[in-house]
C-alpha cells in the first residue's frame, strides 16, 4: 500500500487540504463582516460594496480557473495549490493598504486570481486519493472549510476590526495563509496518477463531453441560483444584523459565527452521508438531496429575515444555513464522477467557473443594487426586503436539480 493509499496519509492530506480551504474562506468572508467599517472610512455605496464583494472577486477567479486547473491536470495539482495560495494570501493583505475603491477592486481582483488555483485541484486530489465509497464525505469533510472559514473570517474579522481597525484584519489574515503555504506542499504530495494520458488530452475533449450531458447544465446552473443567494446572504446579512437588529461589530461577528458554525457544520456533513448513503444505491440522489433541503430552507429563512427579534432570528437561521450547505459534497463528488478520472480538474473548474461566475459575481452585486433601489422607500430596512426577494433563488435552484435527477443516472462514469 503507498503513501498515497495509507489511511493515515488519506487523514493528514485531506487535514490540509481542509486548512487551505479554511484560509480560502476566511480571506473571502473577512470582507462581509469589515463592510460598514469599510463603507464609513472609504465612503462606497452599497452597490460599490456589492462589486467588491462578488465581480471583483468573481471576474479573474472564474475565468482562470479553467486554465489552472488544466495546467494542474497536466503537472502538479499540490504545486498548483501551494501556489494558488501564497498568491490570494498575499493579495488579501494588499486589501489593508487600499485607499480607494479602484484599489481595493484591483487587490480583490489578485485576491480571485490566487484563489483560482486551488479549489478544482483540490477536488481532483480528494477524488484520486480516496475511494468511491467514502469520497463524498472526503469531499464534505474538505467542504468544511466553507463554514469553518466563513466563521472564522467573521469572527476573526470582527475582532481585529473592534481591537484595532479593518486595514488589520486584512494584513493578518493574509500574512498568516502565506505561511501555511510552504507547510502544505511539505506534507502533502501528489497522488499517483497516469499524466501522460492527461498531458495528450487537449482541454477542449473535457468541455465536449460535459456539453453533452445534461445533468452537468443542470447541476451547474442550479448551484449557481443557489451560489447567488448564498454568496449575497454572506455578504449582506452582517450588515443586516447592524442595520435592522442595531447590534455593534463585535456582536455581529458572534451571531453570524456561531450561526456558520453550528448550522453550516452539521450541513456540510450531512450532505456528505446522505451522498454516500443513498447515492451509491442511487444516482439520482445526489441531485434530489440538495433540492429537498433548498425548499425546506425557504420559509424559514424568511422567517429570520423578517423578524424583529435578535433570539428569534438566530434560531430560525440556524436549520436553513445547514440546509444551504447540503448540495456541496453531493453536487460536487457528481461532477467528479462525469468524465474520467485525469479530466476531474478540468471538469470541477468548468463547474466552479458557472457556479462562480454567475453565483459570486452576481449575488453580492444583486442584492446590493437591489438595496439601493429600495433604500427611498424603505431606508434601513431596504436590505431586509432585498434579501427576501433573493429567496426565489433557492426555488429555482431546487427545480433545477431535481430535473439534474434523471439524466445523472445516465451520465454517471464510474
Amino acid at each position: 500500500m503507498t503513501d498515497n493509499q495509507s489511511r493515515g496519509y488519506r487523514a493528514l492530506a485531506l487535514a490540509m487540504l481542509l486548512l487551505v480551504y479554511t484560509f480560502n474562506f476566511v480571506d473571502r468572508q473577512i470582507f462581509s463582516i469589515l463592510v460598514p467599517a469599510i463603507k464609513a472610512d472609504l465612503g462606497l455605496t452599497d452597490t460599490q460594496l456589492g462589486v467588491l464583494g462578488g465581480l471583483a472577486f468573481a471576474l479573474l477567479y472564474s475565468t482562470l480557473a479553467i486554465p489552472l486547473a488544466w495546467i494542474a491536470d497536466r503537472t502538479s495539482r499540490t504545486w498548483t495549490i501551494t501556489i494558488s495560495l501564497g498568491v490570494w494570501s498575499g493579495f488579501t493583505a494588499l486589501c489593508g493598504w487600499a485607499g480607494n475603491f479602484a484599489q481595493l477592486f484591483g487587490a480583490r481582483l489578485g485576491v480571485g486570481v490566487g484563489e483560482a488555483g486551488g479549489v478544482a485541484p483540490s477536488y481532483a486530489v480528494i477524488a484520486d486519493t480516496f475511494p468511491p465509497e467514502t469520497r463524498a464525505r472526503a469531499l464534505a469533510v474538505y467542504s468544511l472549510g466553507i463554514p469553518l472559514g466563513s466563521a472564522a473570517g467573521v469572527l476573526l474579522g470582527g475582532y481585529i476590526a473592534t481591537t484595532v481597525d479593518w486595514r488589520a484584519a486584512f494584513i493578518v489574515v493574509g500574512l498568516a495563509g502565506v505561511a501555511i503555504a510552504p507547510l502544505f506542499r511539505l506534507l502533502v504530495r501528489e497522488p499517483v496518477r497516469d499524466r501522460a494520458i492527461a498531458a495528450t488530452e487537449p482541454v477542449r475533449r473535457v468541455f465536449a463531453i460535459l456539453a453533452r450531458k445534461p445533468s452537468f447544465w443542470l447541476l451547474a446552473f442550479g448551484a449557481s441560483a443557489s451560489s447567488m443567494l448564498g454568496y449575497g446572504l454572506a455578504f449582506w446579512l452582517p450588515s443586516l444584523l447592524k442595520r435592522s437588529f442595531h447590534l455593534d461589530l463585535q456582536d455581529v461577528s458572534y451571531f453570524y459565527g456561531a450561526i456558520l458554525l453550528l448550522g453550516g457544520v452539521p450541513g456540510v456533513l450531512l450532505g456528505g452521508m446522505v451522498g454516500d448513503k443513498f447515492g451509491t444505491k442511487d444516482r439520482a440522489a445526489y441531485a434530489r438531496a440538495p433540492a429537498i433541503a433548498f425548499v425546506i430552507a425557504v420559509p424559514l429563512f424568511a422567517a429570520g429575515i423578517l423578524s424583529s427579534s435578535v433570539t428569534a432570528a438566530f434560531l430560525f437561521f440556524l436549520v436553513p444555513q445547514a440546509l444551504a450547505y447540503v448540495w456541496l459534497a453531493p453536487v460536487i463528488t457528481a461532477v467528479q464522477h462525469l468524465v474520467p478520472p485525469h479530466m476531474r480538474a478540468t471538469a470541477s473548474a468548468s463547474f466552479l467557473f458557472i457556479n462562480n461566475l454567475i453565483g459570486l459575481g452576481a449575488g453580492s452585486f444583486a442584492l446590493g443594487a437591489l438595496s439601493d433601489g429600495l433604500t427611498k422607500r424603505l431606508g434601513d430596512e431596504a436590505l431586509r426586503y432585498s434579501m427576501l426577494i433573493g429567496l426565489v433563488l433557492y426555488l429555482v435552484a431546487a427545480l433545477l436539480m431535481w430535473l439534474a435527477a434523471k439524466p445523472l443516472r445516465k451520465d454517471w462514469v464510474a
